[in-house]
């Protein structure tokens, strides 16, 4: 039969098996704009630029080149291009080196590449859910306010000073070290 008709067999059929009962791939080309929400059961691929935001059941890839402007929604997102907005993530975020997010991230792991930007808050746990409860807001907000300084002395360094646990012995004179 023609290319419908028939079954493919081995590996092939199925890694397409798995992607097809995750919903598909849409692909968003280089050189094509969409204005508008994006909504799949699978994974969108953005290699064009997306104005709006985009929600995925299983996985938003935003390519190199790919542009996003909108909060992105899924259970792993990958950056190689850009995003200027939120990303919410149940598993997983990866932005890789070149890529650069402007926006808040929540999601339970996160690997950044050297060369990956972020300019935004990261939030991590178990916790992911897109929408927080009126207690966690209160809580974000509470670490977000600057802190009071201290008039008596110069402020901490926000990085702990290492210190030496062995003194360095003296060495004899003469003895070659």
């Amino acid at each position: 039969m023609g290319l419908f008709g028939t079954k493919p067999s081995g590996e092939t059929a199925t890694a397409q098996g798995k992607v097809a009962a995750a919903g598909g791939l849409s692909i968003i080309a280089a050189g094509m704009t969409v204005r508008g929400d994006i909504e799949s059961n699978g994974i969108v691929k953005v290699e064009g630029a997306v104005d709006g935001n985009v929600h995925a059941m299983h996985q938003v890839l935003v390519a190199r080149g790919g542009i996003v402007h909108g909060d992105i929604d899924a259970r792993e997102v990958i950056v190689g291009g850009m995003v200027n907005g939120s990303i919410r993530v149940t598993e997983r975020v990866e932005v890789q080196s070149g890529a650069t997010v402007v926006g808040d991230i929540t999601t339970r792991r996160i690997a950044v590449a050297e060369g990956g930007t972020l300019n935004g808050q990261i939030r991590m746990g178990e916790q992911t859910a897109p929408a927080a409860s009126a207690l966690d807001v209160r809580v974000y907000s509470a670490k977000s306010e600057p802190r009071p300084t201290s008039a008596t002395g110069p402020p901490r360094p926000s990085v702990p000073v290492a210190r030496v646990a062995v003194p360095p012995r003296a060495t004899p004179p003469g003895s070659g070290y």
